[in-house]
């Protein structure tokens, strides 16, 4: 009986080592798997920063492309066509009932 006492302690103190050990090697993996998510994460948000970026200058680029005056630049240099005289210019009134 003294051995199977003594051996109790010692067993039950391994056991409880062991699951010590395997819970620190589990909350080393954990951190290390949170911290390939965060780098992940920031440049996943920095990506996102640029892409804005660059979508915003796209729409000014898209706006100074769509002005007025740079479509009649085009349509003047690039198709030769010139704006009527108003003699040329034809007004139909529209009717009260349309």
């Amino acid at each position: 009986m003294e051995i199977t006492t003594q051996r109790q302690p010692v067993l039950l103190t391994l056991v409880f080592a062991i699951a010590c050990v395997i819970s620190a090697v589990a909350v080393i993996y954990t951190k290390h798997e949170s911290r390939k998510l965060f780098v992940g994460l920031e440049q996943l948000t920095a990506e996102r920063d640029a892409l804005n970026i660059e979508w915003g200058q796209l729409q000014i680029e898209q706006s100074t492309w769509a002005t007025h005056a740079r479509i009649e630049q085009v349509a003047t240099d690039e198709l030769s066509l010139s704006r009527p005289d108003t003699r040329e210019l034809n007004v139909i009134a529209r009717r009260a009932g349309e």
